[in-house]
C-alpha cells in the first residue's frame, strides 16, 4: 500500500520515530534535509525525543503487507444482553452513567462511555467509519469523563492525524471497561464480564467499518471467540492480520500508553494504522 502524504503527515511521524521510504531517482540527486518546522515540533512532540530532521522528497511510500484474514474459529460470538439490545444510543450512555454491576461504581468519579464524532441529532446514532477501542480509564480519563486523554491520548490523536482523521471527525473512541480500576490496575475479568455487554451493544449500534483494537484487554475481548487461546498468544504474533468480529473487520495494536514506553514500536503501530487505513480504502 502506498500513502501521498503532505509535510506536516511526514512531520508527525517523523516526531513518532517512524522510519520511512522513497521511491529513489536514478539520475536526479538526493535532495538536500529540511529543518522540521518548530510549529509542528511543538504540536506534536510529546515526550523528550530529539526531532531529526525530515527530507522533502515527494510521495514516501509506506510499504505494508498484503492483509491476512483469519478464519473464523467455530466459537460462538458474546451477545449484545438482552436488556440493552433495545437501547437507543442515548439509552445506553444513561445506563453506563448508572450503572453499579461491580464494584468499581464505588471508587469512580465518572464513568468514561466514549468519544467521537457528534451525531446529527441528539438521539441518533455517530455515524463513523473507525472505532478504537482501549482497555480501562486511567486517572485522567476518570477525571475527564473522556477516553485516551493524558500523554496516551496525545500521541493518539497525533497518530490519527497522521492518516487524516481526529477523535471528533469520523471516528468514535471507547473502552472495555467504562470504570477506571483503582491505581490504574488491570481490569478483573468479574470487571470486563460486566462492561462488555455495553461495548457490544456500541458496537452494534455503531457499525464500523474499522475496528482498531488497542492493548492487551481490548484484544482478548473481540478476539476469544475467534483465536482460540488468544490470551496467551503474544500481541505482535496477532497484528498484521485482519481479524473479524460479527463480521466488522479487526485490526489490533498496542496500546499508546504502552508506546511511551517502548518507543521502537511506534514503527509497529503506524503499520497498524495503515492496515486498517488499507481495509477501510477498500470498503469504500
Amino acid at each position: 500500500m502506498s500513502l501521498n502524504l503532505d509535510d506536516r503527515q511526514r512531520a508527525m511521524l517523523e516526531a513518532m520515530g517512524v522510519t520511512y521510504w522513497w521511491p529513489q531517482q536514478a539520475t536526479a540527486p538526493a535532495p538536500a534535509p529540511q529543518a522540521l518546522p518548530e510549529s509542528v515540533a511543538t504540536e506534536i512532540a510529546i515526550n523528550s525525543e530529539a526531532i531529526k530532521p525530515i527530507q522533502t522528497s515527494r510521495n514516501p511510500v509506506f510499504e505494508v503487507s498484503k492483509p491476512v484474514t483469519t478464519p473464523r474459529a467455530p466459537t460462538a460470538s458474546p451477545k449484545v444482553d438482552s436488556a440493552l439490545s433495545a437501547q437507543t444510543w442515548l439509552d445506553l450512555q444513561s445506563s453506563v452513567s448508572q450503572c453499579q454491576a461491580c464494584g468499581l461504581c464505588q471508587t469512580r468519579k465518572n464513568t468514561v462511555f466514549g468519544v467521537g464524532q457528534a451525531p446529527g441529532t441528539p438521539d441518533a446514532v455517530p455515524q463513523v467509519d473507525w472505532m478504537i477501542i482501549g482497555e480501562a480509564p486511567g486517572e485522567n480519563e476518570d477525571l475527564q469523563g473522556e477516553p485516551f486523554v493524558g500523554q496516551a491520548g496525545k500521541l493518539l490523536d497525533n497518530m490519527l492525524k497522521s492518516i487524516g482523521l481526529a477523535r471528533h471527525q469520523g471516528v468514535y473512541i471507547a473502552n472495555v471497561l467504562k470504570c477506571r480500576p483503582p491505581g490504574n490496575r488491570n481490569p478483573a475479568p468479574e470487571e470486563i464480564a460486566q462492561c462488555t455487554p455495553y461495548l457490544l451493544r456500541q458496537i452494534e449500534l455503531l457499525q464500523p467499518k474499522i475496528i482498531l483494537a488497542m492493548g492487551r484487554f481490548a484484544i482478548n475481548t473481540l478476539l476469544a471467540p475467534t483465536v482460540p487461546g488468544v490470551d496467551a498468544i503474544p500481541v505482535g504474533k496477532l497484528r498484521g492480520q485482519v481479524h473479524r468480529f460479527e463480521g466488522i473487520p479487526v485490526v489490533v495494536s498496542y496500546h499508546p500508553a504502552y508506546l511511551l514506553r517502548n518507543l521502537p514500536e511506534k514503527a509497529k503501530a503506524w503499520a497498524d494504522l495503515c492496515l486498517a487505513h488499507q481495509v477501510v480504502s477498500a470498503e469504500a
